[in-house]
């Protein structure tokens, strides 16, 4: 099962995806920007604020490929529970935002039809649901995505998505104190777990 973990920076996702990995011990635990120098590319990227956000958008093309073929598609194979701290649809989210203001055309579903073609979609999303503004004080505008005005549009993206797909996501409300936030999550994580024991185990 690959479950992954989504929201605006300063959500807390990320707090709860180490929180799971106390609760998961045998699980594999990963995240986007990958550690690997495709996702140190996409890192230095995140500092420059006049980087060409296609340029950027296939940078984090290339760290996602990679953390398919080396991490997630292997993982999966093995019949490994798989939890991700942010995958796919952050590119979405934050990528089409990016490439807002271009000449690009509808850029959340050119970049959909890009990974389309390779991807592997998520069985279940987390997202942590908390205003832009709440993000970008806890997140501390440290880089260009997590500006409060930025984050309005992201969280707009990720509306539509889960408008889309209404039966992958499960909402969590990030607002809340972080103990609530976590009890939450790990609720929702273990029936979800639960869930696709009982059903299709493919891997896809």
């Amino acid at each position: 099962m690959l479950l992954t973990l989504e929201g605006l920076d300063g959500s807390g996702k990320t707090t709860a995806w180490e929180a799971l990995r106390h609760a998961y011990p045998d699980a594999t635990f990963t995240r986007e920007p990958t550690d690997s120098w495709y996702g140190d590319a996409v890192y230095r990227s995140l500092g420059e604020d006049d980087a060409d956000p296609l340029a950027e958008l296939f940078l984090y093309v290339a760290d996602h490929a990679d953390h398919l073929s080396r991490v997630v598609r292997p993982a999966l194979a093995d019949g490994d529970l798989v939890v991700s701290d942010r995958y796919t649809d952050s590119r979405y989210a934050y990528q089409a935002a990016s490439l807002a203001d271009t000449d690009l055309q509808r850029p959340l579903e050119y970049i959909r039809g890009i990974h389309g073609a390779f991807t592997r979609e998520p069985d279940a999303t987390i997202y942590l649901d908390v205003d832009p503004e709440t993000a970008a004080a806890r997140a501390g505008a440290t880089d260009k995505f997590e500006r409060a005005s930025f984050l309005a549009e992201v969280q707009s993206n990720y509306e539509r998505l889960i408008d889309a797909e209404p039966e992958r996501f499960v909402r969590v409300d990030a607002a809340r104190s972080p103990e609530e936030v976590l009890d939450a999550v790990e609720d929702a994580v273990e029936r979800l777990v639960e869930a696709h024991g009982d059903g299709d185990s493919d891997d896809g």
